[in-house]
């Protein structure tokens, strides 16, 4: 008989660029709250952690404050976009409402080949989130 680890959870770790601008699209737009944070006042932060309906997730800025280049470096980012963060959303079209109504640009969900409706948006730093949900046409 083989053994696994015992994981109860994930929280992906993204380094961002200008962290107030991050802060501000997880938790004014998406509805994040912070769970922890590296003790400097919010949103100027180096560090933070946060929480939606269970689903955790932590920023890191990319440079320390006082480092922080006027722009990012394109060789740094250049692969933000490779990155997906996927999250179960039981209803992409509310979703997708919601966010143009909070001014976040997008194109309609989609019902994957596999049978998953999906929106994608991009956050600040571009990576890619998408909120998906199974519906009754996957392909078998």
């Amino acid at each position: 008989m083989s053994m696994s680890i015992d994981v109860r959870g994930m929280t992906p770790l993204l380094e961002v660029f200008d962290m107030p601008a991050s802060i501000s699209f997880y938790c004014d737009v998406l509805g994040f709250r912070v769970v922890s944070s590296d003790g400097k006042p919010i949103p100027y932060n180096d560090w933070i952690w946060l929480r939606l309906d269970g689903v955790d997730l932590m920023l890191n800025t990319a440079y320390e404050s006082d480092h922080r280049p006027p722009t990012p470096d394109p060789a740094r980012v250049s692969a933000h976009h490779d990155t997906c963060l996927y999250f179960g959303c039981p209803d992409p079209d509310a979703a997708y409402a919601y966010l143009l109504g909070m001014g976040i640009e997008s194109s309609p969900p989609n019902v994957a080949p596999y049978g998953m409706k999906q929106l994608y948006i991009s956050d600040p730093d571009n990576y890619n989130l998408c909120f998906q949900w199974r519906t009754d046409n996957a392909e078998q």
